[in-house]
């Protein structure tokens, strides 16, 4: 690998809800990538994964019907499964910089599952670029996605949502520059600080 590339990690999560202290990952998609750091060029991907898990709290199962109304997945497709630990967590080794739209949100629940990902370098794709001023009505995915004419229909699969918020940064701002780039030159967001020190048990 060039001394000018690193590995960057797009991942997306599906939840029963909001709330990471009770509610609980069941989808999660990884795709891993090498960029330049002198020019924000996505070069490779070089490896992709999901996976999905049934949750296990009470307070998890409870709300999952009212998540399904979002991220449209049966019961039935996560049943019985449970996330191939050891797998992911090559995901998390190799990644020199991690990148989500609304990053604080993916964080805060994977923390729960894998502390270590606080010491990652997270950016966030939806806070870190200033889609307003650039004259979009928010940074909502979709609303990027249809702009940029990459998509009219965001299907809320962790994998989809992950393919198209990459092609979304290879395009490039009014000034010219990648979207990566510009996510990059902000910097990465600060530790995730949690609620309760409590919350890192179960």
């Amino acid at each position: 690998m060039r001394k000018s590339e690193k590995f960057g990690l797009l991942l997306d999560v599906e939840t029963t809800g909001l709330g990471p202290t009770t509610d609980e990952v069941i989808e999660l998609a990884l795709k891993l990538f090498s960029y330049r750091t002198d020019t924000g060029e996505i070069t490779d991907i070089i490896e992709e994964d999901s996976f999905l898990r049934e949750p296990l709290s009470n307070s998890a199962r409870r709300n999952y019907d009212r998540a399904f109304q979002i991220h449209g997945i049966p019961y039935e497709l996560v049943k019985g499964k449970s996330f191939y630990d050891g797998k992911i967590n090559t995901y998390f080794h190799r990644a020199d910089s991690v990148f989500a739209h609304n990053a604080s949100f993916d964080r805060s629940f994977l923390y729960h599952m894998y502390p270590e990902v606080n010491d990652l370098k997270w950016y966030c794709t939806m806070r870190n670029i200033p889609w307003k001023n650039y004259g979009f009505p928010n940074g909502k995915l979709l609303t990027l996605l249809q702009a940029h004419n990459i998509t009219n229909y965001q299907t809320h699969r962790a994998m989809d949502d992950i393919t198209y918020l990459m092609e979304l940064l290879k395009k490039t701002n009014p000034n010219g520059i990648p979207y990566l780039q510009e996510v990059l030159e902000k910097g990465p967001m600060r530790k995730y600080q949690p609620a309760s020190s409590r919350t890192r048990m179960g």
